[in-house]
């Protein structure tokens, strides 16, 4: 055999190893209006940039009529990229071959771009299109999850994994992506669940399909299990491209810059008229939000879970920054069992990749009731707590509006290390708000006073009283734990200088084998 064939050969391999599960596979694919994996790994990547390895592994399982289903790449493409000119490594399963099924060797091809990633310090992103473990390899297969598990556990924190889900996602197969930092799903044909509609109906009992037990609208909305999701396949790749430029390579990096030509300086006037001068009517903390920020530009994180707080991404001049942001309108901005857990792994994940955190505090207290102590409201908010405590990125903390008691304490406040705290003038400070303080204060003098009329008069003439005193931003300044007090028109301004003095922060937490949250 010459060169010339030989090149021929090498050709010839490599076409029939794009092909996947074959031209058949792939038009049942495709009319479905779905793509393929690696359709799906150019879309995602920078034109011409994807460079594949183990095209040619298959797999060695004999049993089972298998040694006849032998397909190059064995149902799993990987290998690496970039995404605006940034290197990442990317695995994409192939529903076209055996399901997407998950083999021995397609472990080991995971496996070994995810190695290469914690060693080059890459993101590592998974596109997820899997039947499940190959039952015809038995506990080889079950070997190979855990092999990738390991590997997710150990990246975490090192570099940023991003998973997304384009079709089935079941049994072992989902703890991967549990694994990780963010999850996408598609809204059509993605779903993920421990056990599906036929267990779920032998065991429980549970009439269920498959859309309500697993699907990205009740992940999004009831379980928080995704991040994110998408209407279609390009969205979601082209969300993921997006959230990749808002977080640095790896743990060793620091946050990205992105060129701007929003003034750092720019001044909002209508942030002084925002904020309702009733403090019990609800406004859109978006509205500050989108304001104060870049261009504008704000990637909200679990948007459709705990709507009563608020997680994203954005820039202050050019800087990728995480707010965490209570949320007025939505349960009037309570902290409860899901916001807590959604905020302190929102903090966490900031922390642990270098992204400056920016906090806006307008929350009246926790959630209260049977069904929350119940819950663990407890734990929940020791977790938020916590994740506050041990970050030591920079931290920029203003208070909007309420901010009492123990939700105080766990929105970053300035004994939770929180380098500059600020209030707008409308704050109120305070372990409770005014009427149900004077109800405890003042409970003895007010079931004294018989008249109805002059016992509403001296409940008016209490709470102003203690409003006055306590609950202003102006006690708390005077003991040094809010820094300033701010014109709300100059909020962006104040956050941009805070965080460029900040740049220089140097901060360790006390050595440890690691630390022991509340879970």
């Amino acid at each position: 055999m010459d060169n010339q064939d030989k090149l021929k050969k090498l050709i010839d391999k490599r076409n029939v190893a794009l092909l996947g599960g074959g031209e058949a596979a792939i038009e049942k694919h495709h009319a479905k209006g779905l793509m393929t994996a690696r359709e799906r790994i150019n879309m995602l990547l920078d034109e011409g940039s994807f460079e594949e390895i183990d095209m040619f592994l298959t797999h060695r399982c004999n049993d089972f009529g298998m040694e006849k289903k032998v397909f190059l790449g064995d149902g799993v493409a990987v290998g690496s990229g970039t995404i605006d000119g940034r290197l990442v490594f990317v695995f994409a399963q192939d529903a076209t071959v055996i399901g997407g099924s998950l083999s021995e060797t397609m472990a080991q091809k995971i496996c070994k771009v995810m190695d290469m990633a914690v060693k080059l310090g890459a993101p590592i992103i998974g596109l997820n299109d899997s039947g499940g473990a190959r039952i015809q390899e038995g506990a080889c297969a079950l070997a190979g999850y855990a092999e990738i598990f390991e590997r997710n556990i150990l990246a975490s924190g090192v570099v940023p994994q991003i998973s997304v889900i384009f079709g089935p996602c079941a049994g072992g197969a989902v703890y991967s992506p549990a694994l990780t930092d963010f999850i996408m799903m598609t809204e059509q044909n993605s779903y993920m669940f421990i056990t599906g509609p036929k267990v779920v109906k032998s065991v429980t009992g549970e009439d269920v399909t498959v859309e309500e037990l697993g699907g990205a609208r009740v992940h999004a909305t009831k379980s928080g299990v995704t991040h994110f999701t998408a209407a279609t396949e390009e969205e979601a790749l082209a969300e993921v491209r997006r959230l990749i430029s808002f977080i640095p390579q790896n743990n060793m990096e620091e946050a990205p810059l992105k060129p701007t030509s929003d003034p750092a300086d720019r001044i909002e006037e209508s942030l002084n008229e925002l904020v309702p001068s009733n403090s019990n009517l609800p406004y859109n903390m978006k509205d500050i939000i989108y304001t104060i920020v870049d261009d504008g530009d704000f990637m909200e994180v679990q948007k459709d879970f705990a709507k009563n707080i608020i997680c994203g991404f954005a820039r202050f001049n050019g800087r990728a920054t995480g707010i965490i942001a209570n949320q007025p309108n939505w349960l009037a901005g309570v902290l409860d069992c899901d916001a807590s857990r959604k905020a302190a792994r929102f903090v966490r994940f900031c922390d642990a990749f270098n992204i400056q955190i920016l906090t806006l505090v307008d929350v009246p207290g926790f959630l209260c009731g049977t069904g929350q102590e119940y819950a663990g409201i407890i734990d929940h908010g020791a977790k938020l707590m916590f994740a506050y405590g041990e970050a030591t990125v920079p931290k920029v903390t203003i208070t909007i509006r309420k901010s009492y008691g123990g939700s105080h304490i766990v929105m970053s406040c300035k004994q939770l290390r929180g380098d500059l705290c600020y209030a707008w003038p409308n704050a109120e400070i305070a372990v409770m708000g005014a009427s149900g303080a004077i109800g405890v204060l003042q409970a003895k003098a007010i079931k004294a006073i018989e008249d109805p009329e002059e016992k509403k008069k001296f409940i008016a003439e209490k709470e102003a009283e203690y409003q006055d005193k306590f609950a202003s931003p102006y006690q708390a300044a005077s003991r040094g734990y809010i820094d300033d007090v701010i014109e709300p028109r100059n909020t962006r301004v104040r956050i941009i200088r805070a965080f460029e003095m900040l740049q220089t922060k140097r901060l360790t937490n006390p050595l440890k084998k690691h630390s022991n949250i509340p879970l």
